[in-house]
């Protein structure tokens, strides 16, 4: 039997039953599209929180205040980023005392109330040091950031993310000039950053920055800073600058015991790393689960070609009857089990990629498309008609041309 011969009978075979053929390729199809859609969620979310991490700086380490603990590891131990034991002096050490560091911003956050054009908010209010703008890839839009002097200087002014204006300014208004009170303190808006987007608590376009040292006098009541901000010299000294500054405020603080510090350093990498090995995980969840309705599938073809084989007992046993080897009745009930899972991969992945683009273009949830999850799709679709179709294309070759015509 020539190939030619093979795909025509395949043909013959498989439209003799559309809608059984039609109903067993389904089954592939709701497979690979479930499959590539939902693999393009997981790769989006990855990419999405990479990109957002990214977006905070490069090369960033954050010092935290927290775990303070008397000695022996007893009494109270405060949780990271509230307890008071970051200062200044601290800042200053890091910046002249650790090598490979391109900058240091000092931070002091905390929620206030904040009034303005008759509205009000509760929002995060930083005061920050003027070299905070380039180490947390911060960009302003209109007017200017904070500068070192108007810190120096006490001076009451802010900068508002885009959604603190919405929030504060009345439409049409320009915001550079207009007045806003933070705690009951009046403020004169100086600039607008650019909206990175966000949501939460953590939100950058819902923040309003001040000097950090009108901060620390006039709404915090002290001078202990919430966090410093380093940015290493590159990506390949950010472990050692984590380690040189955990070393010198240990000693700064008077601390020998590396597990009573009562400060925590985050390095970005390790943050980001983290959160891909998550969703990378959430991902692969996401494909198995996608996947078991592939088996499903693949159960499906099985069950159809023992169908076949039994309707065409027959056919097959005339076939053998007249010099068809049994290589060639198993290669013809093989073909047609694998010709329904391509024909299935196809559609399905058109449906798949289709959905993803839908997907994405909702802005809803960001969606991801790469080759790879293409090619293990139609990869594994392609296997299933081997694996599946195998045992029902052994079966018919092994039937008996004798027994097989006497079938009724």
């Amino acid at each position: 039997m020539t190939i030619k011969d093979t795909f025509e009978e395949t043909y013959a075979a498989l439209s003799a039953n559309m809608t059984r053929s039609s109903l067993t390729i389904l089954g592939i199809v709701i497979g690979i599209a479930s499959v590539i859609a939902l693999v393009s969620i997981g790769e989006g979310a990855t990419a999405s929180i990479q990109t957002s991490i990214q977006s905070i700086g490069s090369n960033l380490l954050e010092i935290t205040p927290g775990a303070a603990r008397s000695p022996g590891g007893f009494g109270v131990s405060a949780g990271r980023g509230s307890a008071q034991t970051l200062t200044q002096a601290d800042s200053d050490a890091i910046s002249t005392q650790v090598t490979n560091v391109s900058g240091v911003a000092d931070e002091i956050s905390g929620r206030y109330q904040v009034t303005g054009a008759g509205t009000n908010t509760n929002t995060t209010v930083d005061g920050v040091s003027a070299s905070y703008a380039p180490i947390r890839n911060v960009a302003v839009s209109d007017g200017t950031f904070i500068t070192d002097a108007e810190s120096t200087e006490l001076s009451k002014v802010a900068v508002l993310g885009p959604t603190a204006v919405n929030d504060l300014i009345a439409t049409g208004t320009e915001p550079v000039g207009q007045i806003i009170r933070i705690n009951g303190q009046q403020f004169t808006v100086v600039g607008v950053t650019v909206a990175k987007g966000g949501s939460g608590f953590s939100n950058p376009d819902d923040m309003i920055y001040i000097p950090v040292g009108t901060m620390a006098l006039y709404l915090a009541g002290n001078s202990f800073l919430t966090t410093i901000d380093v940015q290493a010299a590159s990506a390949n000294s950010t472990t050692q600058v984590q380690n040189d500054i955990t070393t010198l405020l240990l000693t700064r603080h008077n601390i020998s015991n590396p597990t009573s510090a009562d400060f925590s350093v985050l390095n970005q990498a390790d943050i980001l790393a983290s959160a891909s090995a998550i969703t990378s995980t959430l991902t692969y969840l996401l494909g198995a689960i996608a996947g078991i309705s592939l088996l499903v599938g693949g159960i499906g073809i099985m069950n159809m070609m023992l169908t076949t084989v039994t309707e065409r007992t027959r056919e097959i046993g005339l076939r053998k009857a007249i010099g068809a080897k049994k290589s060639d009745i198993s290669r013809q009930f093989l073909v047609e089990a694998i010709t329904l899972t391509v024909i299935g991969g196809i559609i399905g992945i058109m449906i798949g990629v289709g959905i993803s683009l839908v997907v994405n273009a909702t802005g809803l949830v960001t969606t991801t498309i790469t080759a790879d999850p293409i090619l293990l799709a139609f990869g594994v679709s392609a296997a299933i008609g081997i694996i599946f179709g195998w045992y029902p294309a052994s079966r018919a070759a092994s039937l008996n041309p004798i027994e097989a015509l006497r079938y009724e």
